[in-house]
């Protein structure tokens, strides 16, 4: 099975974000650093995970552990709410004491809320339901409430999430491996993050995990679907597309924030990657708006 690795565009550096897709919304495989969890709102959804296919039924809860590759089908008549959240919105060194990490309480948890206790998955969906109603809202303290909800979901997950029964694909390597894997991407991703305006070269990043730069090459490639050069373009180009939506600046202004070189290598990949100049996007953005 063939996949990508998605960046999801957060509208900011608080990094949730909730949406509601429709049945014929279809999603190919992928993965991401991020958790998500899908509420089945309405009709029957079909979701793949690795290569197993799993229907969720109206009511339904689906947790995917970073890393997990996933899809979706079409499913007519029906309506998903999909959460996602990066776990640096925590204070985990702070709040966790003797309890396993965040990466690894849900990594270890059962997904699929049929094998959940139907008290928490009361309370999972309660919580997740204040959570988008309280999205679509404009009020004062609205992130201060947002993460007190999702601590919430946090805590009832270490108090009641069921360890996994069915061990799927990826998760067929021993734990130790899979919790290596998955530390060592986003050891990774978080440098891409904090050095993307720089002069960024797969080298570096390889000696800054601890590998040799063919041994990197190929660790990238299995696990993301993507070479180093290919995943920082088009973390790059993310990065821009948000500055053009929010940022009446110069250009030259927007590549360099964006890490690009020049404004010259800037217009040349973001108009053979996005399929219009970076003005025209920021045009079509107004006229939209």
């Amino acid at each position: 099975m063939s996949m990508y690795l998605e960046i999801p565009e957060f509208e900011s550096e608080f990094r949730f974000r909730t949406f509601l897709n429709d049945g014929l919304t279809i999603v190919y495989p992928h993965v991401h650093k991020e958790i998500e969890i899908i509420y089945a709102k309405r009709g029957t959804v079909n979701i793949g995970v690795d290569d197993t296919i799993i229907e969720l039924r109206e009511g339904d809860l689906y947790l995917f552990a970073s890393g997990q590759p996933h899809y979706f089908l079409a499913s007519p008549e029906s309506e998903r709410y999909v959460y996602q959240f990066d776990l640096k919105l925590f204070e985990e060194s702070l709040l966790r004491e003797s309890e396993t990490s965040l990466l690894m309480l849900f990594e270890e948890g059962e997904p699929h809320s049929r094998e959940w206790p139907d008290s928490f998955t009361h309370k999972i969906t309660g919580l997740l339901t204040e959570l988008y109603q309280l999205e679509e809202e404009n009020v004062q303290g609205k992130r201060y409430l947002m993460m007190g909800l999702l601590y919430q979901i946090i805590g009832e997950c270490y108090q009641s999430l069921p360890k996994r029964q069915k061990v799927h694909g990826t998760l067929k390597r021993s734990a130790a491996q899979y919790k290596e894997t998955l530390q060592r991407l986003n050891q990774v991703f978080e440098y891409i993050e904090s050095h993307y305006q720089d002069v960024l070269t797969m080298e570096e990043t390889a000696r800054y995990v601890g590998f040799s730069p063919h041994y990197f090459t190929r660790f990238f490639k299995t696990n993301t679907g993507k070479t180093f050069m290919q995943f920082l373009t088009e973390y790059r180009i993310n990065q821009a597309k948000f500055i053009l939506a929010n940022q009446k600046i110069p250009m030259a202004e927007v590549a360099e924030k964006a890490g690009f070189a020049s404004v010259k290598t800037f217009h040349h990949v973001f108009k053979e990657t996005v399929g219009q100049s970076p003005l025209q996007y920021q045009k079509q953005l107004n006229v939209n708006g």
